[in-house]
């Protein structure tokens, strides 16, 4: 039985070496992959393009996701990209055009963001739209609100989460940025996807 073993490794020394060093590979591409994605995943990172830095950032910091009564903070990964996979690596595809904009010269400088800000917003709101603002409620429970402590309009807004097939972009679309002008429902009229 071991001999036999032996004769079988030994005519098939290639393939089990080929099988061994792609399984390593495998195992260094999916720890780097990870590793990227979480690099990629830092704020720091997403504002590392001077004009993100200048004009998103700096927006962002004034708002309620930046700074807040009991200190909760979320990151433009919190908000931007999805938390599970492989939605995460779908968003990060078409966030690397975002990258190639920057680096061709088209929104690389405070001017130039400024005249695609409304292009860049619509995108961001059709994805938020198209997916129920999935990354808001990753954090946000329209069913563990309390109602009563919330204004009156915000309650009948927050009702119509679950009865005319609203999302929370319809409503929060300026929550954390300038607003370009426009509105989530001028760029997409279709309900979100439940």
């Amino acid at each position: 039985m071991i001999a036999a073993l032996r004769t079988w490794l030994a005519a098939h020394r290639v393939a089990m070496l080929l099988l061994a060093g792609g399984a390593l590979l495998g195992v260094a591409l999916s720890a780097g992959g990870k590793v990227a994605l979480d690099a990629t995943n830092r704020t720091e990172f997403c504002i590392s393009c001077h004009e993100m830095k200048a004009q998103n950032f700096t927006e962002y910091s004034q708002t309620i996701h930046a700074r807040n009564r009991t200190g909760v903070k979320a990151g433009c990964a919190d908000c931007h990209v999805p938390h599970t996979f492989p939605d995460v690596l779908w968003r990060k595809i078409g966030a690397a055009n975002d990258v190639w904009q920057h680096l061709m010269g088209k929104i690389d400088t405070p001017e130039k963001f400024e005249a695609h800000r409304a292009e860049l917003a619509h995108k961001v709101w059709r994805r938020m739209k198209e997916t129920d603002s999935r990354e808001c409620r990753s954090c946000h429970d329209a069913g563990a609100m309390l109602a009563d402590l919330q204004g009156k309009t915000a309650q009948k807004q927050h009702k119509r989460l679950q009865t005319d097939g609203k999302t929370c972009i319809d409503c929060h679309y300026g929550i954390a940025h300038k607003e370009p002008g426009g509105e989530p429902a001028d760029v997409v009229g279709a309900a979100p996807q439940h």
